[in-house]
């Protein structure tokens, strides 16, 4: 068999176990994400109070009561009304808040994209902060920058996500330096990326969290592949220090990072919750909190089904990128 057909069998096959993996994390995604509408709706369920009574407040009548309930179907059965809930999501009706009128699609779209900005952000600034630091305490573990760098990536791990804002907000907008708006109160009307410093406490509080924990991955990483055969292979055959640095171990060490790299972002939009909370940010987490304290059961159920969909796209994704950066054959000297 000749190289070319060598190579376009290589290629068929790769394509194929790409299609079946695809397909099957489609699969178990769509199963999960059933299982997630179920425990959401049944969680929805057993908040305490009545919704028709708590919307209607307390000056309604029965009579009033008993109407809302029928027309927001509370009378039928519970697995009739999940049944109607998930008939009505599968059309795109997300159905209205009981709070503000509003559809709740309308609401999830302009919160989704103000913490869509926040992770992004965050994510640009903690990725090549990580890897930066990761490659060099890996080169040099177990010298004092390393081990400094290492204390406060473990501190900053350890700290709960609205100590860390809280100290942000004293060092960089209220006690030390007055460089940012201590709140993150968005202007109507106006984009949120004509307002980017208003939104640079909860970026930089989310990018730190990501980052001391992402660093520490990439460092223990390269701490592997620097000890590795391949590498120590090249450096036997003469390879520059700095050819085998970026050549050899950084590519290799790419593939665990991306996978965690993945799983921090889709974490990152349940994790900015607190933050958001902290700033008065307008994004999810904010919505999520608010429609907790007012029992605005429509809205928690969108987004908490969001971002359980965020975080199974997201896997899919960072398994795609993760097949890609592992072509067949690579590793060893090249």
């Amino acid at each position: 068999m000749s190289d070319q057909k060598r190579n376009l069998l290589r290629g068929s096959n790769r394509a194929g176990a790409t299609l079946r993996m695809i397909a099957r994390r489609l699969a178990s995604s769509v199963l999960l994400l059933c299982i997630m509408s179920v425990l959401v709706f049944a969680a929805t369920q057993a908040l305490p109070g009545d919704i028709a009574q708590m919307v209607l407040g307390r000056d309604s009548t029965p009579e009033q009561v008993d109407r809302l309930r029928s027309a927001l179907n509370l009378d039928a059965p519970v697995w009739r009304q999940y049944l109607i809930w998930v008939g009505n999501l599968l059309q795109g009706d997300f159905g209205v808040s009981f709070v503000s009128r509003q559809p709740v699609f309308d609401i999830l779209q302009t919160r989704l994209s103000n913490t869509v900005v926040v992770v992004l952000l965050s994510f640009l600034i903690s990725i090549p902060l990580s890897l930066v630091l990761g490659v060099y305490t890996a080169v040099n573990a177990d010298r004092v920058s390393d081990r400094v760098i290492l204390f406060f990536g473990i501190a900053l791990n350890a700290m709960p996500e609205f100590v860390l804002a809280l100290l942000l907000v004293l060092l960089l907008s209220v006690q030390v330096f007055h460089i940012f708006p201590g709140v993150a109160l968005l202007s109507p009307g106006v984009s949120i990326w004509m307002q980017l410093p208003k939104i640079a406490l909860p970026v930089l509080t989310l990018a730190l969290l990501q980052a001391s924990y992402f660093y520490r991955l990439v460092r223990a990483t390269m701490i592997d592949v620097l000890a590795s055969d391949y590498v120590e292979f090249a450096r036997l055959k003469g390879m520059p220090r700095r050819n085998v640095l970026w050549r050899q171990a950084v590519p290799n060490a790419l593939v665990p990072a991306v996978q965690a790299a993945g799983t921090i972002f889709a974490i990152s939009f349940g994790g900015v919750v607190v933050i958001e909370y902290v700033f008065a940010f307008p994004g999810l987490g904010t919505a999520l909190a608010d429609a907790v304290g007012a029992r605005d059961i429509k809205v928690v159920q969108a987004i908490t089904l969001t971002i359980a969909l965020i975080f199974f796209a997201t896997n899919i994704v960072t398994d795609l990128i993760t097949m890609a950066l592992t072509p067949p054959g690579r590793g060893g000297v090249r």
